[in-house]
């Protein structure tokens, strides 16, 4: 089942997105960006590049829960996921954003 993209601006007034899963789950959220068609160009990037894994890039944090990065051709990170308890389960989640980006719509709430 596909997911749907949530843009909205924050608090600072920047334009972010998240993607959820078709549960409703969040499955990775974006960075800030100033323009609303730069956010766009992010959602149409991670629809691009979520179904490649050699654009995920795996990370231990501090906390010891392992996070992973979808990055775009030119390297840009375009998607960061949560905390998970081991690298396994973020290498998992990555599936998750592929099921979840391939068809999915914009919810534009800003």
């Amino acid at each position: 089942m596909a997911g749907k993209f949530e843009l909205y601006k924050d608090k600072a007034g920047e334009f972010r997105f998240r993607l959820k899963a078709g549960n409703g789950e969040v499955v990775g959220t974006s960075e800030g960006y100033k323009a609303k068609a730069s956010a766009e160009n992010g959602i149409a990037s991670v629809m691009k590049n979520a179904g490649d894994e050699g654009r995920y890039d795996f990370k231990e944090g501090k906390n010891g829960k392992w996070y992973f990065n979808l990055k775009a051709s030119n390297g840009q990170v375009i998607l960061s996921s949560q905390g998970y308890a081991d690298e396994s389960g973020a290498k998992a989640g990555t599936g998750a954003v592929g099921r979840a980006a391939v068809g999915a719509k914009t919810d534009d709430q800003t």
